[in-house]
């Protein structure tokens, strides 16, 4: 079932060509990943699918309807939610806060109206447990846990909310080998779920661990999409790392020396 498609969608700010005639397919219980160095387009196409910015040209459709999205809320109405590099958390804040931060469920009637702590801490819990993430102390500030726990904390978040399309921006690029791979199983297990990912990242190895489908950008505009089947981790590094480009600049480099 494709979620989410885009047929040719360009964007421009000012005369400066952001994207242009970029398609991209999100399926449910797969995961799309958009690769590129920076400046090929990753974070434009980032705010076209979360509702952030307009596309200018081409067709967005969700769940086959052609729309255009007006707002991140309009976004996160119809299904999508995107998690940021900066994650958006409150540092001091205790995870079960942050996890329904803008959400918060509320007990008791007119003045008496009040935060349900328990039901949050209660259900931040077991949320978290159902994505396989035992954290010591749900009280305990988000600002204490790994950069690793936060993202999986953002992803369990997601899911608990009812997301049909979940959008990673570079969740692993400042993080160890070890938190990385933390964050790429929940990525797994966020897709095993039924959701539609669109992981955006810049290292070709953590995209072939989880990707079904891989959309390569640069300078705004498509340079190869591929299915896991049709394409290895080594021409997917060399494609990523500029292809013919790069031979081209082996050769110069070897008559220069």
């Amino acid at each position: 079932m494709t979620l989410v498609e885009l047929t040719d969608v360009s964007k421009r700010y000012g005369a400066a060509r952001a994207l242009e005639g970029v398609c991209l397919e999100v399926h449910a219980g797969a995961v799309t990943c958009v690769l590129g160095d920076n400046g090929a387009g990753k974070s434009t196409l980032i705010k076209i699918i979360s509702g952030l910015h307009q596309h200018d040209g081409g067709v967005l459709r969700l769940d086959g309807e052609e729309t255009r999205l007006s707002s991140p809320r309009e976004a996160l109405d119809r299904g999508i939610a995107t998690v940021h590099q900066n994650l958006a958390v409150v540092p001091l804040m205790p995870v079960w806060r942050n996890f329904f931060l803008g959400s918060e469920p509320r007990k008791g009637v007119g003045p008496f109206k009040r935060l349900d702590v328990d039901l949050m801490r209660r259900t931040t819990r077991a949320e978290l447990l159902r994505m396989g993430i035992d954290l010591r102390d749900v009280d305990q500030p988000i600002g204490t846990l790994s950069g690793g726990e936060r993202q999986c904390v953002a992803i369990a978040r997601a899911v608990y909310f009812g997301a049909k399309v979940l959008v990673l921006d570079e969740p692993t690029a400042a993080l160890g080998v070890k938190q990385s791979g933390m964050v790429l199983k929940y990525v797994a297990a966020a897709r095993d779920k039924g959701l539609g990912v669109v992981l955006i990242t810049h290292n070709p190895h953590h995209a072939h661990l989880v990707g079904d489908r891989f959309v390569l950008l640069k300078r705004g505009m498509m340079v190869g999409t591929h299915t896991r089947d049709s394409i290895t981790l080594e021409e997917l590094t060399r494609q990523m790392a500029g292809g013919n480009e790069l031979d081209d600049l082996r050769h110069e480099l070897e008559r220069t020396g």
